[in-house]
């Protein structure tokens, strides 16, 4: 929830020319890594969950590009956008260990 919450402050300071075009994505891509993690807990399988974790992984990645995007058009420096990237990382490094464990529990 603070990932979204610092994507939505970040989006804020894009141009309106982004409005419908980054901002979004970047919004949408954040939302889609919670909501896809409560939609899959609420599965009877594990297997199925894992898929959804898949989900919410790509969505973090798919954050991750949308920032460097930001960057490379100096929309950002990589400076400003450190902080944002080392979540996005340690989020998508929880997912992907979360994955893991949940493979092997199930084994």
């Amino acid at each position: 929830m603070d990932f979204i919450e610092e994507i939505y402050k970040f989006t804020k300071k894009l141009p309106f020319e982004e409005l419908y075009g980054l901002s979004n994505q970047l919004k949408r891509a954040s939302l889609s890594v919670a909501l896809n993690i409560a939609e899959g807990s609420a599965n009877e399988s594990d297997k199925e969950f894992n898929r959804f974790l898949s989900i919410s992984l790509g969505s973090v990645y798919e954050v991750m590009c949308g920032i460097e995007i930001a960057v490379r058009l100096n929309y950002y420096t990589l400076k400003e956008s450190e902080g944002l990237f080392k979540c996005a990382d340690e989020l998508a490094a929880m997912i992907a260990n979360f994955k893991k464990r949940l493979k092997a529990d199930s084994r």
